[in-house]
């Protein structure tokens, strides 16, 4: 399905907006995983990872040198990779060089642990300098970026709860769309990929997608955007991987188009967040779609040596007016025609 056909996302809002639920953001520990896991047998073969959720996240098993799996939260946002101090010390790994780090609540200089050979099922092998953070601010014994991610093709099944990893080169030409698939065309910065083709109420926007947050970012600018419309916000407060607390403004919006995909009622935390100052777009309206609106579709493909996303819409979507139930946490969301 090409990009000029509307489709619509709609997250059934509550009668009154709860903010509770987005009070754990995409960095929000869970209890903090056991360093001891399963042998390294049961790692997935190949490429095929089955993953599991870590705080509505996903997470997938990596090995480090001989030891693994690590369950590790497969994060689009995060340039580097990073471990936890936990996991680090268990493996007894070299210290590396202190590096800058930027996260949503801030920035600031981190250590780092040198990894000798990290890898995703069947891929990798890849020696790294990770930085190093807490479990219990983790959520998990990592996180797995961009830096292991690129010059990869990611497909997550969310029927199936798999995800596959796999090379992918530069091509001419994509492949044509399936009938249930939408193609999304993005553009490449600091290795993310940012979608142009997206508007909030006809005005265009930035979208970046966050694999690795539980909820949808918003900058200041898209805010100002927001509040014309949107009067009543909420204040809440994300815990950061670093541990900080980031002080954001949650609502439900409507109307924000990503290549002719209509999502309505989208849960978003607005912030000056270091990320959005990072990518220069503090002037721009931008968003940084999060989990919470990935978990509508039943398949997303992210392929970045080709820069494109492919977005499969839920059993039914195509060839009926009928909505098509679609888990969102403790709410029900609807797919429309």
């Amino acid at each position: 399905m090409e990009m000029g056909l509307a489709f619509a996302l709609s997250l059934a809002a509550a009668a009154a907006l709860q903010p509770a639920p987005f009070t754990q953001p995409a960095v929000q520990p869970a209890p903090p995983a056991s360093l001891t896991e399963p042998p390294a047998s049961l790692t997935p073969a190949a490429d095929l990872l089955g993953f599991g959720d870590a705080d509505e996240r996903m997470t997938v098993p990596v090995t480090i040198g001989a030891g693994g799996p690590y369950h590790f939260i497969v994060d689009t946002g995060a340039q580097r990779t990073v471990i936890s101090r936990e996991l680090a010390g268990t493996l007894r790994l070299a210290p590396g060089p202190d590096v800058h780090l930027t996260s949503m609540s801030g920035q600031g200089m981190v250590n780092t642990f040198v990894i000798p050979a990290i890898s995703v099922g069947a891929l990798g092998g890849t020696r790294i300098e990770a930085p190093a953070l807490e479990t219990r601010n983790l959520g998990a014994p990592g996180l797995l970026g961009l830096d292991t991610l690129q010059g990869h093709m990611v497909t997550i099944d969310f029927e199936r709860q798999q995800m596959t990893v796999t090379p992918s080169e530069v091509r001419r030409r994509a492949a044509p769309a399936a009938t249930d698939e939408v193609i999304v065309h993005a553009r490449s910065m600091f290795g993310q990929l940012v979608v142009t083709d997206a508007y909030y109420r006809g005005r265009r926007i930035q979208v970046i997608v966050d694999t690795g947050s539980v909820v949808s970012m918003g900058n200041l600018a898209l805010r100002r955007m927001v509040a014309r419309s949107t009067k009543h916000m909420q204040s809440i407060s994300l815990l950061g991987v670093t541990g900080d607390v980031l002080v954001a403004d949650y609502t439900q919006i409507s109307e924000i188009k990503v290549a002719g995909i209509n999502f309505n009622n989208l849960p978003v935390a607005f912030a000056d967040a270091e990320p959005f100052k990072r990518f220069e777009l503090i002037k721009r309206p931008a968003l940084m779609l999060g989990m919470d609106a990935m978990k509508l579709f039943k398949r997303v493909q992210i392929d970045f040596p080709n820069r494109t996303l492919r977005l499969s819409l839920p059993s039914g979507a195509g060839q009926s007016d009928a909505p098509v139930p679609v888990n969102f946490g403790s709410q029900v969301s609807r797919l429309n025609q």
